[in-house]
């Protein structure tokens, strides 16, 4: 039981990680080698490589997408709060319902960002041939599903002594 405890804190700190990660950094769409993310657009300039950042489009969708990147990190730290507060007060042979939750909303929260920023990231950045998604939006992804499985495994599980 102490193993599977133990995996399971151990893949929603993953999860954490991931989101964290895919909502910072400013990797989300390279288009002729500058970088957008939700935040802001960078680029180099000249020989000597110097960084331009400014600050992103105030569209509606981006900031729909950058709520649903902040509401995924919210959920999932609660989640893992909840999960902390329930593993020493639920009686035994308890479920987690209310981490698995939580944990689920993380994850179609993050799911509704990227699924929003796939449709419309043409309609901030003009679509080209050197247009390719960022490791930013690529983690966002991979923390959709290991997010609702994090929240289902919590659902399923039991306390035991």
């Amino acid at each position: 039981m102490l193993l599977l405890l133990l995996g399971i804190i151990v893949l929603h700190v993953a999860v954490l990680v991931l989101l964290f990660v895919s909502t910072i950094v400013s990797q989300w769409l390279i288009v002729n080698g500058r970088t957008a993310d939700l935040w802001q657009n960078c680029s180099t300039l000249g020989v000597q490589s110097s960084f331009q950042c400014v600050t992103s489009s105030t569209n509606e969708w981006l900031q729909s997408v950058q709520a649903m990147m902040i509401l995924s990190i919210i959920f999932s730290v609660l989640s893992l709060f909840l999960f902390f507060c329930q593993l020493f007060t639920l009686t035994k042979g308890g479920r987690f319902y209310i981490t698995g939750i939580f944990q689920i909303l993380a994850g179609l929260c993050v799911m509704s960002g990227a699924a929003i920023f796939t449709v419309r990231h043409t309609d901030w950045q003009p679509d080209t041939s050197d247009t390719s998604f960022g490791f930013a939006y690529i983690l966002a992804w991979v923390a959709f599903p290991l997010a609702v499985i994090s929240g289902v495994i919590y659902v399923i599980l039991r306390k035991r002594e």
